[in-house]
């Protein structure tokens, strides 16, 4: 028994941590950063990527509880921060529900050629999002094969766009001027807004930590993993940025419609080709949701029977699934998506996911100071894997990466300039951000006062 349990090898590690953390519908915002986004991506892999791989390799293979992130947060600064820590990391997901449920309608649209009323646009999207919900309550076991098709839709998707971007470059020329200037970092603070994506992008490898049970040598193999995934991943990003670059100029690309848009241009009109491809987006956009499902609904699910988030987080099956945030996230999702209309903001599809990556960045940036102050407080728990380097490589390793999360994040929800265009894509997000950190302490708050119990959940970190 135990030699099947050693079957997780690195490959494994490296093409599952690929085929989850790669978002294909984030492609067209990144790409709208312009050529010089291939210096961004380099950048932030070095000083972002690479030094979060490996704190999260640390903290992943030194405390194992079932919780990660939350776990390791709350071990760090208590319970009421491990509270705040699970709300952020949950409520991105249904944002970012929503904001898929208004893509899908949209590309469904483009590539079928539909006229769409606002009635029927709503009835799709709550389609969409309960479809994602009810599939997501079920157990992992259920859904392999639709993670596995998923893997199959995404990987031809971005081969496709990077290949026929790299032929009609040599057959026909390119919309957007790929020289070592243009490559390099533009000075227009405005620009900077979609860096968020890129770590966005980024986000999520701490799971692979959770394998480390599996591997023959974990100290080795989860590093490793961490890194060649992070390196894979920007590589299909940017194979997959140039072809968007060869077919659009930067300045008319939409962060909603720019994959396809991408695809009818450098194929030269909407043939069969582009609405499989679009017919595979669609598959991915609902399979995305249902991967991240059961990890983001577990550590919600973790904290409500930990009484940092209320109770009803805590609600589960008969199989002990959380439907109780998977419910939750339904509601939430179906408020935001009848709500949509109404908000000023025309591209709606980007005001829901600026907020979504807003609450994610946020619950990453408590992640470095917890690996700095484990150090310090808590030296003796054994650790298998160890950041390599002294006290000044530690701070450069927490600190780097900690200013880069809170500067990405602060030029998301503030204008840059006065620009209208700048204002109105923005104020939205800065309102709904303020909006979500009150929302998050009243439930967290809410949670503390109303139990007295002690803590049931076995795993969690006592302080």
């Amino acid at each position: 028994m135990e030699t099947n349990k050693k079957k997780f090898r690195l490959f494994d590690a490296v093409l599952m941590s690929v085929v989850v953390i790669m978002v294909v519908e984030s492609v067209a915002p990144a790409a709208a950063i312009g050529p010089s986004q291939f210096f961004w991506w380099i950048f932030l892999l070095i000083l972002f990527f690479i030094p979060y791989g490996l704190v999260s390799s640390e903290l992943g293979t030194a405390y194992t509880g079932d919780g990660g992130l939350y776990d390791w947060v709350r071990k760090a600064f208590g319970p009421r921060w491990g509270g705040r820590l699970a709300w952020l990391y949950w409520i991105n997901y249904p944002l970012w529900m929503a904001s898929l449920a208004v893509l899908f309608v949209q590309v469904g649209a483009q590539i079928f050629q539909l006229k769409i009323n606002t009635f029927w646009s709503i009835i799709i999207q709550l389609l969409f999002v309960w479809v994602v919900v009810l599939v997501g309550n079920k157990p992992v076991s259920e859904s392999k094969w639709i993670m596995n098709l998923a893997a199959f839709a995404k990987i031809v998707t971005i081969l496709a766009l990077g290949g026929l971007g790299i032929y009609v470059a040599m057959t026909k020329g390119i919309a957007n001027n790929f020289t070592l200037h243009t490559m390099m970092p533009q000075m227009n603070l405005s620009g900077l807004t979609n860096l968020s994506v890129i770590i966005f992008n980024f986000l999520g490898f701490e799971v692979v930590a959770t394998m480390a049970d599996d591997m023959d040598n974990p100290k080795k193999q989860i590093p490793q993993a961490i890194i060649y995934g992070g390196i894979l991943i920007a590589v299909f990003y940017l194979v997959a940025a140039f072809g968007m670059g060869v077919a659009i100029p930067t300045d008319k690309l939409s962060a909603s419609s720019g994959l396809i848009d991408s695809f009818i241009l450098l194929i030269g009109k909407l043939n069969w080709f582009v609405v499989l491809i679009g017919i595979f987006f669609l598959y991915i956009l609902i399979s995305e949701m249902i991967s991240w499902a059961l990890g983001v609904n577990y550590v919600a699910d973790y904290a409500g029977k930990d009484h940092t988030l209320p109770s009803v987080f805590a609600k589960e099956d008969a199989k002990g699934m959380p439907v109780g945030t998977g419910y939750l996230n339904g509601i939430i999702a179906s408020i935001l998506v009848i709500a949509a209309p109404f908000i000023p903001n025309q591209d709606i599809f980007w005001a829901f996911f600026s907020l979504n990556v807003v609450a994610l960045l946020l619950s990453y940036t408590m992640l470095f100071p917890a690996f700095w102050k484990l150090r310090k407080d808590d030296p003796d728990t054994p650790r298998p894997f160890k950041v390599p380097g002294g006290k000044t490589m530690i701070n450069l390793m927490t600190w780097v990466p900690e200013v880069l999360l809170i500067l990405t994040v602060i030029f998301s929800i503030f204008p840059m300039n006065s620009s209208a265009a700048e204002v109105s894509a923005k104020v939205p997000v800065l309102i709904g951000t303020i909006i979500t950190l009150v929302v998050g302490e009243i439930v967290v708050r809410y949670a503390e006062k109303h139990h007295s119990e002690p803590v049931k959940t076995t795993s969690v970190h006592q302080n």
